[in-house]
């Protein structure tokens, strides 16, 4: 097993926490490098893209948060071995990442009327339509994972996003956006927090 060090924000969420959740799950050995928004600022010349996660693979650096969560879901037995069933996962976590980077350019508006204006465009609109969109996934691979039949990255990934925003950590979108237009997530949410592994993982910061 190679040796690895994740590198993402000291938060529970956000684009590397699929990854983190993963190899967890799958007992994957890792050094969880917890870095502060300031030190990212300070060194963010230094990461592949200017961008975090970054995974650092027996020296080898490996950025792109889909990619590690691919490349980490196999480690830990959560990523597909089925063409197709990898392409449902892929499909999953790519449309994730479509809206995150969405909502993630709206981080730098200064202006709060026009940071409002913006999140709530996002809300009534693309945000709404991947959730619907996602939900309709879920039910056409069974409703209760999104590929394989069983818990893979796309699971946590898809978890991770739907956790984000009913938890209140985005103004001006509201909390009950996923319950109200997509309450098969929000069944799955729970579903996945419920897995044993993902419970002692979060468990340990509380």
């Amino acid at each position: 097993m190679p040796k690895l060090k994740l590198t993402y924000f000291d938060i529970h969420g956000g684009r590397g926490e699929p990854a983190r959740l993963a190899m967890h799950i799958g007992g994957v050995d890792f050094e969880d490098h917890r870095i502060s928004f300031q030190q990212f600022g300070n060194a963010r010349s230094s990461f592949p893209f200017n961008r975090v996660p970054a995974l650092d693979i027996d020296g080898i650096e490996l950025s792109q948060c889909n990619t590690i969560s691919r490349y980490v879901g196999k480690l830990a037995g959560l990523y597909p071995s089925d063409p197709l069933q990898a392409a449902f996962c892929d499909e999953a976590m790519d449309a994730v990442e479509d809206i995150v980077s969405k909502v993630v350019a709206t981080f730098p508006i200064q202006d709060e009327a026009e940071k409002k204006a913006a999140r709530q465009a996002l809300a009534d609109g693309p945000i709404t339509v991947y959730l619907q969109q996602l939900q309709a996934l879920l039910e056409s691979r069974g409703g209760e994972y999104f590929a394989d039949g069983r818990l893979t990255v796309a699971d946590l990934k898809v978890m991770v996003w739907v956790r984000s925003l009913r938890s209140g950590i985005l103004d001006h979108i509201p909390q009950d956006l996923a319950d109200n237009v997509a309450p098969l997530l929000v069944e799955h949410l729970a579903r996945i927090e419920s897995n044993p592994k993902i419970r002692e993982y979060y468990a340990r910061f509380t």
